[in-house]
């Protein structure tokens, strides 16, 4: 489903005063220390589910441990993990699509 859209009720009946210029959206822009940091972050999580398929698989003794909860909360029965890529997917396709 498409995403909901913000809608801004006037206060009082006003309207808000006109600006000079259009306002939108400012693009994205990711700096080099962020960059560095999303490299670092998804390099170090690609060594982390290594080391976990290799010591599933028997070829090391000691790494990561997967964490697993002995009495899992019920409250959390019916959780369902969100798909981040299929989420993010969506949303450049949404934004595509709006032409925007």
């Amino acid at each position: 489903s498409p995403a909901q859209k913000l809608v801004f009720n006037r206060v009082n009946g006003k309207r808000p005063p006109l600006l000079l210029q259009q306002i939108s959206a400012p693009e994205e822009c990711y700096t080099l220390a962020h960059e560095e940091n999303v490299r670092f972050v998804y390099e170090a999580w690609q060594q982390v589910e290594q080391q976990l398929d290799g010591s599933r698989s028997g070829e090391s003794a000691c790494g990561p441990v997967q964490y697993v909860e002995k009495t899992p909360n019920p409250g959390l029965k019916n959780f369902v993990p969100i798909d981040l890529e299929e989420w993010w997917a969506q949303q450049f396709l949404a934004k595509i699509e709006n032409g925007s």
